[in-house]
């Protein structure tokens, strides 16, 4: 692919053999960016794991303290007797049949799907076309709940989901280059600490492989894992 002479200049900002503390990382990332829409801020971690073994395929929750900056379009699945706790915490769309087979139409008008415990069997089915894009309500990820208005209110505060890949390697999105270098240093820090705490006790030799941040089409950026704080 041929860079544009904007992007030529910014790569050149980047050392690419060189590891840069978390709070350089997050500053020059601004500098990076060459979009001229608010991009996504994303960060890839290589972990020491075998996602092929139960116990090291890694998944959970983390709570941004400045959220995504995105507004999560929430789905819930749920009974009749739900529905106005889901509506109240502020659920974008709320309902179970209607809702399975429009999904099972193809609709994907949402980036969060909660479910109540009562409703696992039936939607079971949808677990082919949501489990691909790691939408699948899932009690790891907080998105299999009693308390569905508790689940829904996190999510739409900050509360990501993330999931390590074939290859052992998480991939998020923490906020947005309109952020301050503290917000993004402040998210990236918080999920680092939680994966930090989830280390498999089977896991053996470097646990954090490799960290990068990166905008959208930014080149990424080595972060060194031992200028984290908590790691």
């Amino acid at each position: 692919m041929k860079l544009t002479k904007k992007r030529k200049a910014v790569a050149g900002l980047v050392d690419k053999n060189k590891l840069y503390t978390l709070t350089e990382a997050s500053s020059l990332l601004k500098k990076v960016n060459t979009t001229k829409f608010d991009a996504s801020v994303d960060v890839h971690i290589v972990l020491g794991v075998d996602p092929k073994k139960a116990d090291q395929a890694i998944r959970g929750t983390a709570a941004l303290p400045h959220g995504t900056g995105k507004t999560k379009r929430v789905l819930v699945l749920t009974t009749p007797d739900k529905e106005e706790e889901a509506k109240k915490a502020g659920a974008d769309f709320v309902g179970l049949d209607d809702y399975v087979a429009k999904v099972e139409g193809g609709w994907m008008d949402f980036d969060v799907v909660i479910a109540t415990p009562n409703v696992m069997a039936k939607i079971a089915k949808l677990g082919k076309v949501l489990g691909p894009r790691n939408l699948m309500p899932n009690p790891k990820s907080g998105t299999v709940a009693v308390e569905v208005g508790k689940a829904i209110e996190e999510v739409k505060k900050g509360k990501i989901a993330f999931k390590v890949d074939k290859f052992g390697i998480v991939h998020a999105s923490i906020g947005r280059v309109s952020f301050t270098p503290e917000q993004i240093h402040e998210n990236a820090t918080s999920l680092l600490q939680v994966l930090s705490k989830m280390k498999p006790a089977t896991a053996k030799g470097v646990y954090f492989k490799g960290i990068a941040l990166a905008t959208t089409m930014s080149p990424g950026i080595a972060v060194d894992y031992k200028t984290v704080a908590g790691l």
